[in-house]
């Protein structure tokens, strides 16, 4: 029998009524038959197919083209072969295998240009947003790397010209069943394949972001929760025309909160942008409750209330909390680093700390705090300084806060999830109150852990469909419950407490067992093709070759359940040894172990001792079963073992015996930068004194990969390696420590500890923007300011699209000019590339100043000796003179230029900068050791008279920690050796006199801490015993 002629039909047909016969034909053929759709593929049908689904007219969509009649018209022959084109696509694009051919004859194009509703019928749109779904389902399962993957499609999606049709699809308010369903896919598509920043940005900058927050709003008007008095309010602040109507009974709002919280997480600008978006303002407006009050049954409420006794939190409730239950305030307890036998190298607690804690500084938002988990050692809180966006105290909270708890409280499942997902963005971004964490731990953690238990397996029924759906909906929930918990808890040991409380950690660990459960590989099997293996020509030549079996839809569940539990695992157990004493007794630490292979096996109760720390090639094959750890796997791992290794008692007992140090010292060296990063993190714990594997990673040559990484052009790499070379200095002899100074290098030492790259990352941002500017472009140099400019202007005045003429801002209210200024600031504190770099600037040179103290103190058995000897070797390497001017220039206020990037005011603006108290920390600490030593080196110390000059002004510094470290400083340098030293120790106590020093430290003997007020007794009693 001839093969199937579709391709000649194709082609042969004489016009579109014969076109769509043939294509009908052939989608009947192809529908639920795998066979007969590689069939087809091989015979070369994707080719002529995907250039009839080519929509001539919508390649160019400038948006000033509306034809708004298709609604009211049946489809032309000429759209009908485009639509029977799209469905065709949409059942060849399920199934990995597909992916090359479809790649190979430019699939992408064609599906997005029948996606505009502007330019095309309802009909087409949904079906290429089905094509574009499927495309995305199969990129997802596929077991290799290939042209056609997640990130292919969203940077096809993602771009100007199709956001602009995004937005167009989401803004839709048509009821109909085919409007709704297109906005469901396209929302659902957001969440599924935007995973990186610039597409969040490209999202909320181009009013995706705010058409989304109009449909969350609608779901808030469906369910008559607006909060009383929002219109009188709306009509105030000019808002009345985006009150949005109701959304359909059934809308799926768990969909577009997955959207949101998609978008909004990493960023404070974004997620400040949801709570300013005009339809939430409209329908939750930030303002106190009693400027709601409008009538007189309300206000008897409201004195009801009072007479209760309850308003204390009056100042912090808003109509919505009265719908949640009432919750006792909690004191929250700031962590503190000395709690741990180790600073965390997560949280706010430590001066050494390893990634910023947004709880501690509500007003900063850092990616790197959350867990894309490849937190590596980031930057200081203390950084915040440099960049306050100053939060009015007395600012209320948003309504959205308390409507996402009460979604929490009301709904199940996947809205529950996603609700909770949203509000967690929102609490780690210090948009909630503080008094809020008490609510959340009590309301919400619970609810959470509850969503872990095993889901009920549903009778065996008919209907086999609706059971596929459970099935997948469970997985999904199974999947993302246990990273948005580890999100919500990082930080916060309230919240940790309460999913401990909660009986989280034997589910975790039950989870991360049942993950290593291996899966059988039946669902690879490759099925009968009907042209044989050796059928390799098409119509026209070679036919497209296909690609592989994609994995196993339950393998790759279960690994995206590793990477979750892993994530919790580490939010868990950062602060106390209770929670990761609890984890290891569950007997997870081999599946954690396991989970830092590429190529995983079964997990393994002990490790052979006799292994060699050897590099393997992460390329050795799946081992049958157990699937492939992607990146993110791996660098989840990476974070558990540095929360589990902060424990002296896990460290030298359940780690080593598990052999965590191999895994570890291989993904140091692996080709991913990101994975490199969370290895480099990891082993700083493992480099310690009392690490029992600190000589076996040494032996294995850990500090020559440490210190390349240190060289490395990626300023996370470097603070990782530099923070773990600081560990490594600790405790060594002297020896080990001159050949570490030696393998890093004096002169990168000094350069990591002086450079500033704030101003050459500004000047590089600017030239980079100039050259990418040409006359055909059709955004000018300033492109990301108008696109700010552009989704203000969305929520504050115009719609998308329309030209630049909203109201002048003396026509807008208070509230309304309140909150686009706060945008304006928040953009400029996350997006300036001169703030990035100053902050990592300032976490290398702390740490490379650490790395100085630690190299001149803290010496092997040798004592003073050992100091002095480092001492004097550090004068010989670097230069006396040249260590003291380093200290210095680190001491002194700097000048810097910060450029608005806006047109108008494109002149350098002076500022001046204050030294960083980690900066001042580590600068007073290092004269602390060097007068330590003997009392030449005091002399030598006692003799910087401009440097000491610099610290004087320290003795008022906020941070208890700069002034413990001059008390320190003044009690070393009027240490008297023996009485030979005598009338040099009156001699360096009466220089300090004269410098200022005794009258500050008088000025602390009243300090409201009571660590510093007794050092600066010690330290004055000696001063005045020395004159």
């Amino acid at each position: 029998m001839a093969r199937p002629p579709w391709v000649a039909q194709i082609r042969s047909a004489r016009n579109n009524a014969e076109q769509i016969e043939v294509l009908r034909a052939l989608k009947n053929e192809i529908v639920g038959h795998p066979p007969q759709k590689e069939l087809v593929v091989t015979l070369g049908v994707l080719e002529p197919i995907i250039r009839l689904t080519f929509n001539k007219n919508g390649i160019r969509q400038d948006g000033k083209s509306h034809d708004h009649s298709f609604a009211s018209r049946p489809l032309s022959e000429e759209e009908m072969v485009r639509l029977q084109c799209l469905q065709v696509i949409a059942s060849i694009a399920l199934g990995p295998p597909f992916l090359p051919p479809l790649q190979a004859a430019s699939v992408l194009p064609a599906i997005l240009s029948n996606m505009c509703p502007s330019n095309n019928p309802s009909q087409l749109v949904l079906a290429s947003l089905r094509a574009l779904s499927n495309l995305a389902d199969s990129s997802a399962l596929a077991s290799t790397a290939h042209v056609l993957s997640t990130s292919a499609i969203a940077d096809a999606l993602f771009t100007r010209q199709h956001l602009n049709s995004l937005y167009r699809i989401l803004s839709q308010s048509s009821l109909s069943a085919s409007v709704q369903t297109q906005i469901s896919i396209a929302a659902s598509l957001i969440s599924r394949i935007c995973l990186d920043e610039r597409h969040q940005q490209g999202l909320a900058n181009s009013g995706v972001l705010d058409a989304l927050a109009t449909k969350l709003a609608s779901f808030v008007v469906a369910e008559g929760l607006v909060i009383p008095g929002a219109e009188i309010l709306a009509q105030r602040d000019g808002l009345q025309e985006y009150f949005p109507s109701a959304a359909p009974s059934g809308g799926k709002l768990a969909i577009i909160l997955e959207a949101i919280a998609v978008i909004i997480t990493d960023s404070k600008f974004r997620a400040s942008q949801l709570l300013y978006s005009a339809s939430i303002l409209a329908i939750f407006p930030m303002s106190q409750p009693t400027d709601l009050v409008a009538t007189q049954n309300a206000r008897a409420a409201w004195n009801a209330f009072n007479a209760a006794g309850l308003s204390v939190r009056q100042t912090q409730l808003n109509a919505v909390d009265y719908l949640l239950p009432f919750v006792p305030l909690h004191q929250v307890k700031s962590t503190s680093a000395s709690a741990s036998a180790f600073p965390p190298l997560g949280t706010s607690g430590s001066r050494e700390n390893l990634a910023p804690s947004v709880r501690a500084a509500a007003n900063k938002y850092n990616g790197a705090s959350l867990p894309s988990w490849n937190d590596s050692p980031g930057l200081d809180s203390s950084t915040v300084a440099l960049d306050n966006i100053t939060i009015d105290p007395e600012e209320p909270e948003s309504p959205l806060i308390a409507y996402l708890i009460l979604l929490l409280r009301s709904q199940t499942s996947m809205t529950r999830l996603m609700a909770a997902s949203v509000l967690t963005v929102l609490y780690r971004a210090g948009l909630t109150h503080k008094t809020r964490e008490t609510a959340i731990g009590l309301l919400v953690v619970p609810l959470l852990v509850q969503l872990l238990d095993d889901p009920v397996v549903p009778l065996k029924g008919k209907d086999s469909l609706r059971e596929e759906e459970d099935l997948l909906l469970q997985r999904a929930i199974t999947e993302r419950t246990p990273a948005i918990l580890a999100m919500l808890i990082t930080d916060s040991e309230y919240l940790q407490k309460a999913a401990f409380d909660a009986g989280v950690v034997s589910k975790l660990a039950k989870m991360l067992k049942v993950s290593y459960d291996p899966v059988p590989e039946t669902a690879n099997l490759h099925p009968w093709s009907p042209a044989g293996e050796e059928y390799g020509q098409g119509v026209d030549g070679p036919s497209p070759r296909l690609g592989r079996n994609g994995q196993s839809p339950l393998l790759v569940h279960k690994i995206k359940v590793r990477e979750s539990t892993l994530k919790a695992i580490a939010a868990l157990v950062p602060f106390k040894d209770e929670y990761r004493k609890a984890i290891v007794d569950q007997g997870v630490v081999p599946y954690i172990v396991e989970s830092m292979s590429s190529s995983p096996g079964k997990p393994s109760p002990k490790a052979d001792k006799s292994e060699k720390l050897v590099s393997h090639s992460p390329d050795e094959g799946s081992k049958k079963g157990y699937g492939i750890n992607p990146v993110n796997v791996l660098i989840a791992a990476c974070g558990a073992v540095r929360a589990l290794s902060r424990s002296v008692s896990v460290l030298r007992t359940t780690l080593i015996d598990s052999g965590v140090a191999e895994p570890v010292f291989r993904l140091l060296q692996h080709p991913d930068i990101e994975i490199q990063i969370a290895a480099t993190a990891t082993v700083c714990n493992l480099l310690t004194e009392v690490s029992p594997m600190r000589q076996h990673i040494s032996e294995a040559g850990v500090l020559k990969i440490l210190c390349e990484h240190a060289h490395s052009m990626n300023a996370k790499l470097r603070l990782n390696a530099l923070w773990a070379l600081k560990h490594f200095v600790q405790g060594v002899d002297n020896e080990m420590k001159r050949l570490c100074l030696e393998e890093l290098g004096q002169g990168w030492l000094v350069q990591l500890i002086c450079d500033d790259t704030e101003d050459e990352a500004l000047l590089s941002s600017r030239v980079k923007g100039e050259r990418s500017h040409t006359p055909n472009d059709e955004m000018d140099e300033d492109v990301e300011m108008d696109q700010f400019e552009d989704q203000v202007d969305t929520a504050f005045g115009t719609s998308f699209g329309r030209s630049n003429n909203s109201r002048p801002s003396s026509s807008r209210s208070k509230s309304v000019q309140q909150a686009e200024l706060r945008l304006a600031a928040l953009r400029d504190a996350e997006t300036n590339p001169a703030r990035k770099a100053r902050k990592d600037d300032i976490a290398v040179q702390e740490q490379g100043l650490d790395f100085i103290r630690n190299l001149i103190g803290g010496a092997g058995n040798g004592g003073t000796s050992d100091t002095t000897e480092m001492i004097d070797f550090l004068f010989n390497a670097l230069g006396q003179d040249r260590v003291f001017e380093i200290l210095a220039s680190k001491l002194r206020p700097r000048h810097v230029n910060s450029y608005t990037n806006r047109r108008n005011s494109s002149t350098p603006e002076a500022r001046i900068v204050p030294p960083q108290s980690e900066i001042i920390i580590a600068v007073g600490y290092i004269l602390v050791h060097m007068a330590a030593s003997i009392p030449r080196h005091r002399q030598i110390v006692i003799s910087q008279t401009e440097l000491l000059k610099l610290l004087v002004p320290q003795f008022n510094h906020p941070s208890i920690e700069v002034r413990l470290a001059l008390c320190w400083l003044v009690t070393n340098l009027t240490w008297l050796d023996d009485h030979g030293d005598g009338e040099a120790c009156a001699s360096r106590a009466d220089s300090l006199k004269k410098l200022g020093f005794l009258q500050k430290l008088e000025m602390l003997e009243q300090d409201p801490e009571l660590n510093v007020r007794e050092r600066a007794k010690s330290a004055l009693w000696q001063m005045k015993q020395s004159y």
